[in-house]
């Protein structure tokens, strides 16, 4: 207790010359401040705009502790909950010091020193200030020097503070194959949480992102929008809270149910990051804020191109031999796409993989199929002209398979309780390191028994039920925490290895989508649902917060739509095949190659460039998206006609993102063969004349389930 007082004497004296000070975390149009009370306590003082003068925001009277925390006087839920080794359940956090400095010229990194003044408790708030794209990055560490490990029982990331009249919040939620559905509600005094407790493919019913509008219900153009999203794929927790004066009060972070952690003396718990935009400008703003980050920061790979590929699933599920699949590359070489990716069901022996209730786990290509193994396909694939991808799942494990006979301590369920299977499997025990050492030997093996692989679909098909780690023991409150950090350590070594594989993440559709996991891979999957129709809410979904180049898009037989109408909604994300080429048409199989040699002409427009949603498919019977160059020289127009009727009335469409001083050419593209543009719209318009006065997007009878590819030049 002697030295606890000493501790808090001699920061005393540190926080008295602490008060008043100013710590300003800037992007070009968004300012963060805080400050100090006459407490020694750090406040959050604004956060908003850009004010000018400069330093306007300072004047702003809030007295919001930025990071509650509990068991203070606070009536609020807390950011940071710790019970110490004394059995006190309260932390008290004053200010100490900060620090910016700039990392590049871009990005500007912040830390904020807080500690307790009796117990030796630190917490230091951690920001990146990324300018260009007014995104800003909030993280937390945690530790503490007190002679046996304290109890962690919340651990935001960040937690922000709202003064507005009225919140609305849209969120992201569905389930397989109605993933991001979005629906957006006003929000009342009370709490409202968006959260996920499934550990593994964990956003399969709530996506970890949200956008907020302040004051009004917000559209693409016109509100002030904040758009939140967490780098974690695990269990996440966004708390809102309407308190009785009004305010909204934000935690962002992991999902501590069921997860107090144990924190040891020395110990640092770092929080995943909180990537948050402020937008004055309408969701759309918000949106490319997010997307030109990612692109820049989030991603693996970002600015490299992408990879068309055709994959088998569709043409012959887990029924296939060598001959089979070699026949199918001359398919994709007819496609003109760069690969061909092999799907689930090419390997286990004793345990053939014929199904998915058998093999998982067992990572040797099957015989009887491949009796001349995963080489043989690629060296087949390269003659043909076309790379090669293989599909993977090596978290999971099939109960009739030789791993699960082998280590059947290596696997996820409860002692005394009757095993849970979901798609037949369950998941191996990733905090275990020898688990670790076995996924990363999945990787590595496939890929250095068979160098010319070029691709990995990366699955997931599980969540956690029914959980217990055999290695943890008695610390099964950090399953949910130690398994995505076990995943990381993974992902880690496979990128040491093989930094620039082209990996898409997928989990039984969209179950894992998110910035902590795509720093390791170039793109995801986003749905198993490839109905063309469906995709167009499900891809404009995702488009709030992931750019088109991260999307993996493939044109299916799901769906009664024309093969143009599925072609032209994939072509707005990563174009991709799934289909049985030799049942096409002379005329379609014509269709789809000249669609990927355009696809090829505009991507980069598609990929890189500024993202318009002029129409959304919520509130018309069609869709409209635009894209367009950062020098305004070219854009790219997708408008689909989706289930009409009669009645609808269709007005002009204004277009966005062009400059108003150029004059433009309209070209529809992406015919299909022996047909001509029904749009009248070959001529020469301004870009004032197209921003302000708009086109007719709608022939004269408009037809469901059509849709046009636009191609905007700048003369």
């Amino acid at each position: 207790m002697k030295r606890l007082l000493g501790i808090g004497l001699l920061l005393l004296t540190h926080w008295a010359s602490a008060q008043n000070q100013l710590i300003r975390i800037a992007t070009r149009n968004v300012s963060l401040v805080y400050g100090t009370n006459k407490d020694g306590r750090l406040i959050q003082r604004y956060f908003g705009q850009q004010l000018q003068p400069g330093n306007t925001d300072t004047l702003s009277k809030s007295t919001q502790e930025a990071y509650i925390t509990a068991g203070m006087e606070s009536l609020l839920d807390p950011a940071i909950r710790i019970v110490h080794n004394d059995g006190n359940p309260s932390l008290e956090l004053k200010y100490v010091t900060h620090e910016s400095a700039q990392k590049e010229s871009d990005i500007t990194a912040t830390s904020i020193t807080l500690k307790d003044p009796v117990y030796p408790v630190t917490v230091i708030l951690h920001f990146e200030a990324y300018y260009k794209e007014d995104v800003i990055k909030a993280w937390t560490e945690i530790k503490h020097t007190e002679k046996q490990p304290v109890l962690l029982t919340a651990y935001s990331s960040s937690m922000l503070h709202f003064s507005a009249a009225k919140y609305w919040l849209t969120q992201f939620h569905g389930d397989w194959a109605k993933e991001v559905t979005m629906v957006e509600q006003y929000l009342t005094t009370g709490m409202k949480i968006l959260d996920s407790k499934l550990g593994v493919r964990a956003n399969m019913q709530q996506s970890p992102m949200f956008l907020l509008a302040l004051n009004n219900a917000a559209d693409e153009n016109n509100g002030e929008v904040l758009a939140g999203t967490l780098a974690w794929t695990g269990n996440f927790k966004f708390a809102f809270e309407v308190d009785e004066h009004n305010a909204l009060h934000i935690n962002a972070g992991i999902n501590p149910y069921a997860s107090d952690y144990a924190l040891k003396p020395n110990e640092v718990f770092t929080t995943p990051a909180f990537i948050f935009t402020l937008s004055a400008k309408g969701k759309g703003q918000a949106s490319r804020n997010i997307q030109h980050w990612a692109l820049n920061y989030g991603i693996l790979d970002g600015h490299t191109p992408r990879l068309t590929l055709l994959n088998n699933w569709e043409a012959t599920g887990m029924d296939f031999n060598e001959q089979r699949l070699t026949s199918l590359f001359g398919g994709a070489k007819k496609l003109g796409v760069d690969l061909f990716l092999l799907d689930d069901g090419w390997f286990a022996n004793k345990f053939p993989r014929n199904g998915d209730n058998a093999g998982l786990g067992d990572w040797e290509p099957n015989t009887t199929k491949l009796p001349h193994g995963l080489g043989y396909l690629v060296q087949e694939a390269q003659k043909q002209g076309v790379k090669f991808g293989i599909w993977l799942e090596p978290e999971m494990v099939n109960p009739k398979s030789e791993l699960y006979t082998q280590h059947p301590d290596w696997v996820l369920r409860l002692p005394n309780r009757a095993e849970n299977y979901y798609r037949n499997q369950m998941v191996l025990d990733l905090t275990n390191p020898a688990v670790q050492d076995f996924v990363y030997g999945v990787v590595d093996k496939t890929m250095s028994e068979n160098p010319g692989i070029a691709y990995i679909k990366w699955d997931c098909n599980r969540m956690l039920t029914n959980t217990y780690s055999p290695y943890l023991k008695e610390k099964q409150s950090h399953l949910f925490i130690e398994y995505t950090r076990s995943l990381y350590k993974v992902l880690e070594r496979v990128r040491a290895k093989y930094p620039h594989l082209p990996i898409m993440l997928c989990s039984g559709g969209g179950g894992r989508t998110d910035y902590g996991a795509l720093k390791y891979f170039t793109e995801f999957w986003p749905s198993d649902n490839t109905d063309g129709l469906e995709r167009i809410y499900i891809q404009y979904g995702y488009s709030h917060f992931f750019p088109a180049n991260t999307i993996s898009a493939h044109v299916t037989n799901w769906g009664k739509q024309s093969l143009k109408f599925r072609t032209d909604v994939a072509m707005m994300g990563k174009l991709g095949y799934d289909i049985k080429v030799d049942d096409s048409t002379e005329k379609e199989l014509l269709f789809s190659h000249d669609a990927v040699e355009t696809y090829r002409r505009i991507s980069d427009i598609v990929w890189y460039g500024n993202l318009y949603r002029l129409v959304s498919p919520y509130e018309q019977n069609r869709a409209v998206f635009l894209y367009t160059s950062d020098d305004q020289k070219k854009a790219i127009v997708f408008n689909y006609l989706m289930n009409t009727r009669r009645n609808d009335v269709f007005n002009v469409v204004k277009l966005q993102g062009l400059d108003p001083k150029k004059n433009y050419r309209i070209k529809e593209i992406n015919l299909f063969p022996g047909t001509a543009s029904t749009l009248n719209l070959n001529q020469l318009y301004s870009g004032d004349f197209l921003m302000n006065v708009g086109i007719n997007l709608i022939p004269n009878k408009a037809k469901p389930l059509t849709s046009n590819i636009l191609e905007i030049t700048a003369e």
